[in-house]
């Protein structure tokens, strides 16, 4: 009586795991996207770049990187003492973009990716299927 309660508890573990795991990989692909926008602010603009970086890391795990979806912005602001004032990066939209009197100026890139987990066995009010989205930010180079 107690093996089909084990076996899919067992189960259950199997594809906790690789949810677990799956969730680890997207977030690797995000930081590997973020790492290559913060080389400089030319690869931060560089979305296809970025994209094409969160890929190859998700592939080099075993993922179809055509299940991945990858979103990248920039962000500028003012650093005053580690409080960050956020501008619009562009200096149409914001005439003292790039200047900071009270401190110096930063970009940030922030790097989204999502893939899916699909369930290897169906569990009552569990839905088969889950999105999981990680994003990761850093501070670009000047």
């Amino acid at each position: 009586m107690l093996i089909p309660l084990l076996l899919t508890l067992l189960l259950g573990a199997i594809d906790l795991g690789v949810y677990a795991y799956t969730s680890i990989v997207v977030g690797n692909a995000a930081q590997a996207g973020a790492s290559y926008g913060a080389q400089g602010l030319v690869f931060a603009a560089d979305s296809n770049g970025i994209q094409a970086a969160a890929a190859n890391d998700y592939a080099n795990n075993g993922r179809n990187p055509n299940a991945l979806t990858v979103a990248s912005s920039v962000s500028c602001g003012c650093d005053s003492g580690g409080a960050i004032t956020n501008w619009n990066c562009s200096t149409i939209a914001n005439p003292s973009a790039g200047t900071c009197a009270t401190g110096h100026w930063v970009v940030m890139v922030s790097v989204t990716a999502s893939g899916t987990f699909n369930a290897f066995f169906n569990y009552p009010g569990v839905p088969n299927v889950l999105t999981i989205s990680r994003t990761s930010t850093m501070r670009v180079s000047q």
